[in-house]
């Protein structure tokens, strides 16, 4: 049957907020809920009928609280499969009630580390029960829906309102996907606390040709076939790597976006278009800068198709970064026998940084942070109309991933120029403008993302001159007004995002 029709649910959830909807709507369709713990009483207090899972497993929690939920009872009647005579036999046998439903929410492990935690403490936020009763619903979605953190709280309470407690078999593969998804990230946040730091992996050690110079030695720790396939081309040198790096975390910000193709040199984004069509995207990033295109690694968010690896085929690059490709574009694109293609499989990028300073390390929490539009702050006295607002996060998300100080124009989700790893803003600003001009790209109108704030309203003015007609910088300086008071003058847009992002 495509559609299943929930009558039990298991609810176990460490952080209890926004549940309240969810059990009144499972009370309403008359479904049996089950609960643990801290979790039954919430319920209990809210005035629904709930059935502790000691009542089926007749065993307490126990060993403060590291054993709730593991046990026969509970499992079983997640995986048993609803169209097995034999599995049904056993549940018969041993009086197992079937659950149709699990909730879940984690211990808050990356968040025990991000807090400090002590060792103690962190390995208490390893959840066991919770991340087992995840994987068990997800594989058996033929018969169950789970739901694996909070995040996934509205659909829920959606299709328990509209359509009663029914879930198709394509609602309950998409939440069984996204649950394996949580679960590995939560696997990874783990094993990255565990491994403290990917340098103290002794096993995943490659051999790099050299270093970032033929007279350095380099070496990569990590396990690269976790992250992608490669299918052709030379050995991975240092220096690629570096850029692959740099390219499938510019990359990431696009990830559930519009077709969109990056060029990337030096770890900075030389070309970078969001169109329609993968290949227009191309075209549209090579135009951006078609002379620093020379050599680079090339990323894209969509498959690769005949078409485009033809007209990539012209461009000495050295590595190609896609979800997949067509076949007949991996012929052409084979054809260098050096060119290395790359496969990229999910990436779940470690939650912080470490660079080697002086005679020890530096470690900090990566830059999460991408702005939206109800994080921005309109300064000026005109508000940027829907699409100037959609360039100025697109050159924002630029300017986050390149080296700072930098300057980035994009006009119509084109990267038209940027200035990167400049000593001044405004030598950042003027190079972005003469990189954008050598390629008779059109400022007029274009958006202006700047990775720190304006400490005088030079910048603001050269970009008016070029054409420039709205900005985002992350404000913080105490003469802001300045900048704003003449972006007002001359009818230019100013909006305030709150967060630098310096890159170095």
């Amino acid at each position: 049957m495509s559609s299943i029709k929930i009558k039990s649910a298991l609810i176990s959830v460490f952080d209890k907020t926004g549940i309240e909807d969810i059990v009144k709507e499972l009370h309403e369709n008359n479904v049996t809920i089950h609960s643990t713990g801290g979790t039954e009483k919430h319920i209990k207090n809210l005035g629904i009928p709930v059935v502790p899972v000691e009542d089926l497993t007749f065993y307490p929690s126990i060993l403060g609280g590291r054993v709730k939920t593991l046990h026969p009872k509970i499992f079983g009647g997640i995986l048993s499969r609803r169209k097995d005579e034999s599995d049904l036999q056993q549940i018969k046998k041993y009086e197992i009630p079937l659950i149709d439903l699990v909730i879940v929410d984690l211990y808050p492990f990356s968040q025990t580390v991000k807090d400090g935690g002590k060792e103690q403490e962190i390995i208490e936020k390893i959840d066991i029960g919770g991340i087992s009763l995840i994987r068990a619903a997800a594989k058996n979605f033929e018969d169950v829906v789970i739901v694996p953190d909070r995040s996934f709280y509205s659909d829920l309470v959606s299709i328990l309102k509209q359509k009663k407690g029914e879930f198709s078999l394509n609602e309950r593969k998409r939440f069984a996907k996204e649950a394996f998804r949580v679960s590995s990230e939560y696997d990874h946040a783990i094993f990255n606390w565990y491994s403290d730091g990917y340098i103290n992996d002794k096993e995943n050690v490659l051999s790099l040709r050299y270093g970032e110079n033929p007279h350095q030695k380099g070496t990569f720790h990590g396990n690269l076939n976790s992250l992608f396939d490669k299918v052709h081309g030379k050995d991975l040198s240092y220096n690629n790597l570096l850029d692959i790096d740099a390219a499938i975390n510019l990359m990431q910000e696009f990830k559930n976006e519009k077709p969109t193709f990056a060029i990337l040199k030096h770890n900075n984004a030389c070309g970078l278009s969001t169109r329609d069509s993968l290949l227009l995207a191309y075209k549209e990033a090579l135009a951006g800068d078609p002379i620093s295109a020379f050599g680079g690694v090339l990323c894209a968010n969509k498959e690769i198709s005949l078409e485009c690896a033809e007209l990539m085929h012209n461009l000495f690059f050295e590595v190609i970064i896609a979800p997949s490709y067509s076949e007949e574009a991996l012929a052409v694109l084979k054809q260098k026998k050096n060119r290395i293609i790359l496969i990229q499989k999910e990436f779940f990028p470690t939650d912080y940084n470490v660079r080697s300073v002086l005679n020890g390390l530096l470690k900090q929490d990566r830059d999460n942070k991408t702005e939206k539009v109800d994080d921005l702050k309109i300064v000026s006295k005109n508000t940027p109309t829907e699409t100037e607002t959609e360039d100025l996060i697109f050159a924002n998300k630029i300017a986050k991933h390149t080296k700072s100080n930098t300057i980035v124009l994009a006009k119509n989700k084109q990267l038209l120029g940027s200035g990167t790893g400049q000593t001044s803003r405004v030598d950042a600003l003027k190079q972005a403008i003469q990189k954008a001009k050598a390629f008779n790209l059109d400022l007029d109108g274009c958006a202006m993302a700047s990775d720190a704030f304006f400490p005088f309203p030079d910048c603001v003015e050269i970009a008016n001159n070029a054409g420039v007609q709205s900005v985002i910088h992350p404000g913080g300086s105490i003469k802001d007004q300045l900048s704003i008071d003449f972006c007002d003058s001359v009818n230019m847009k100013m909006v305030i995002s709150g967060t630098r992002h310096f890159k170095h």
